[in-house]
């Protein structure tokens, strides 16, 4: 049943950091089924969920480019991390009994399907999580502009961008004890203010195609399921 909702058919961003709890590197199997456990609740609830994952947790190209290396070639191993992020957010998936299928922006047939959006779309219908790996399959592209993208192509009522706090700020909060925080903005606000919670591409995409952006702390239990149905803490982004 899905008439107490607010959003029913939903882009989910995680950060690859978000995977790794309290560890400096890889993967916490306790915080993916916590995450994952959330994401079900929703399935349960009748909603449509296609994820989109980063890749941080494992590597970063941006951070070897800035030590010479070819920022191509790092954006490219960035993108296979997001695929090892997402092969275990669909096996958990799967391991709590919720249908998940894997796509990848890079083909690698032999690991995961290749992204089409008829595919996509066919499997989405059919009431699967679709993971998005492999960001936009571009360098110099971050895997939040692969949300958004994803997000438009998938026909979303909302992105929900998953973070370490509980909505957009003036400045960090952890570093900055006077950051305000906003319960609404509109896209060009967060544009022409510099709220940097995603790339000013993917606010850009999101705005042209009139999609919302929800943005909420991923470390509190239940907080998806509350966002979906257009409560608890958060901050909106809408024209």
């Amino acid at each position: 049943m899905t008439e107490d909702l607010r959003w029913r058919r939903v882009l989910l961003k995680l950060s690859g950091e978000a995977l790794m709890g309290s560890q400096g590197f890889g993967i916490d199997p306790d915080v993916v089924s916590r995450i994952v456990g959330d994401i079900a609740d929703a399935v349960r609830l009748g909603v449509r969920i296609g994820l989109v994952v980063g890749g941080g947790n494992i590597f970063r190209g941006v951070q070897v480019a800035a030590k010479g290396a070819s920022r191509a070639t790092g954006d490219h191993m960035g993108m296979l991390a997001t695929v090892m992020n997402g092969l275990a957010l669909a096996d958990a998936l799967r391991g709590q009994g919720i249908p998940a299928r894997v796509f990848s922006a890079v083909q690698m047939p032999s690991i995961c399907e290749t992204f089409t959006q008829r595919a996509a779309d066919d499997r989405f219908a059919a009431g699967e999580v679709l993971v998005f790996v492999g960001g936009t399959g571009n360098p110099f592209f971050t895997t939040d502009s692969g949300a958004a993208l994803r997000a438009a192509e998938m026909e979303c009522d909302a992105l929900l961008k998953a973070t370490n706090v509980d909505g957009i700020y003036s400045a960090d909060p952890k570093k900055d004890p006077n950051a305000v925080r906003f319960d609404k903005l509109t896209h060009q606000e967060v544009l022409s203010k510099g709220l940097n919670i995603m790339d000013a591409a993917a606010i850009a995409l999101a705005r042209d195609n009139a999609i919302p952006v929800i943005v909420f702390s991923i470390h509190t239990p239940g907080a998806l399921v509350d966002v979906l149905r257009g409560k608890g803490r958060a901050t909106v982004v809408s024209d």
